[in-house]
């Protein structure tokens, strides 16, 4: 029995992106030791038979903390944002677990064994949208000179949700913690407080959104002991493209000493003509080399 389980969940429309993510763990000779499980949350049974070839189980994704219809309205992939922090409920049987969203891929498998390291004795393993190159961390609105109207992402998600403003002053510019990517042993009291801060986020707030405000209050409020690991392993493209190092043919950090990406993360999507790469392989943008060409590159997974 694998001790260790990387798990993902997607819909019909992100089937190729989630049959990606999986082609990129299952390249490197290391996955045979780590099991792959997905929570499916509206793939047809064609779907699931091509991925029952590759993974070792498929659940169906459940509303584990219950929400209006009203807020649902049939999109049932935000189940995703509940299901994702009761991941021992649906696969009892690994000691350690590794979720990556269906929009990102593996680029570097020693990010895979530093996210199953970081959850060690309990704590989180997780990465901070913040590092260089990010030139805007929190926005505000000034209004009169010195005075501002915050509306930093955990601050706006925290009063929506009516979180107390005590605790969303404390989040109002604490680094987002962005939850596309983490880890916790089966064990750790991190899925209790991430529960618990859940079902207040979603009394009120909206439902997308909901886990990572949540997430954000268990490291920031709750002071659930964390391990931050490094930008390039958990690579936010919307955020800060990467460059590409043309000599060893992978995707590196955009400034000194370019880092190799370790996960690339396509959140938010990568737009052109109104058009979205998560949805069309075929869309490529501009990418820099480091040594200053310029590539019209996708920045898809491509086996």
């Amino acid at each position: 029995m694998k001790k260790n389980v990387i798990v993902s969940l997607a819909d019909s429309n992100y089937f190729p992106l989630l049959n990606e993510l999986i082609d990129s763990i299952k390249r490197f000779k290391e996955s045979s030791e780590v099991a792959i499980c997905i929570l499916d949350a509206g793939l047809s049974d064609d779907q699931k038979s091509q991925l029952l070839l590759k993974v070792e189980e498929i659940k169906s994704a459940e509303w584990d903390i219950k929400v209006p219809a009203s807020k649902i309205k049939g999109r049932e992939w935000l189940k995703s944002q509940v299901s994702r922090a009761f991941l021992p409920k649906y696969f009892p049987n690994y000691h350690k677990y590794l979720w990556i969203d269906c929009d990102a891929w593996v680029n570097d498998w020693k990010t895979i064994e530093l996210y199953f390291k970081a959850c060690d004795d309990g704590k989180l393993g997780i990465t901070q949208t913040i590092g260089p190159g990010y030139k805007i961390t929190s926005r505000v609105d000034w209004v009169f000179r010195k005075l501002a109207v915050i509306k930093s992402q955990n601050f706006k998600h925290a009063v929506k949700s009516k979180i107390s403003m005590e605790k969303a002053r404390k989040l109002a510019f604490a680094p987002h913690i962005n939850i596309g990517v983490f880890s916790l042993e089966r064990d750790s009291q991190g899925w209790k407080s991430w529960q618990s801060n859940l079902f207040q986020t979603l009394r009120a707030g909206n439902i997308f959104g909901s886990e990572g405000l949540a997430i954000n209050m268990s490291v920031y409020i709750d002071n659930l002991e964390t391990e931050f690991l490094p930008l390039n392993c958990n690579w936010i493209t919307s955020n800060l493209l990467p460059k590409y190092d043309e000599d060893n043919e992978t995707f590196v950090e955009p400034y000194l000493p370019n880092y190799k990406i370790g996960i690339m993360h396509l959140a938010a999507g990568i737009w052109k003509d109104n058009k979205d790469m998560r949805l069309n392989k075929d869309i490529k943008i501009e990418i820099k080399t480091i040594t200053g060409k310029i590539l019209n590159k996708s920045l898809r997974f491509n086996n």
